[in-house]
């Protein structure tokens, strides 16, 4: 007989770091000001910080590259954390210059960052886009 305490199938988060579902960030983080480890998902990393060669080939002259772009969302999520006290959950924004099409004027994009447990329990945070859980 099936018990609710039966585990079928895990999924943690070390699988989804692994799996590139989502990307720790926490080293990063860390320079930030954060003193627990910190993910991005896949989302993020997409909308918010990868730039491609082909992108800079698209638009010279923006001064992006994806180091900056990370701190930028860490940095701005720090700030939301202080400004935020105990929330579990924090919406905040950053302006980042899109990858799509031509244009280089940076677009305000409001992210989330949630804490939660991790693995063993332990707090982590995860940045995500609004929509995402």
């Amino acid at each position: 007989m099936f018990n609710e305490s039966d585990v079928i199938n895990s999924y943690t988060r070390a699988d989804a770091i692994a799996d590139g579902t989502l990307f720790d960030a926490s080293k990063v983080a860390r320079e930030a000001g954060f003193i627990i480890p910190v993910a991005l998902t896949q989302a993020v990393m997409i909308d918010c910080v990868l730039w491609p060669e082909s992108v800079a080939t698209r638009k010279p002259g923006t001064a992006q590259d994806e180091d900056g772009r990370l701190w930028d969302v860490l940095y701005m999520a720090r700030l939301a954390v202080a400004r935020a006290g105990d929330s579990q959950r924090v919406k905040y924004t950053i302006h980042r210059v899109p990858t799509e099409g031509t244009g280089v004027a940076p677009v305000e994009v409001t992210l989330a960052m949630h804490v939660g447990p991790g693995d063993r329990g332990e707090p982590v945070i995860t940045i995500m886009q609004p929509n995402e859980d």
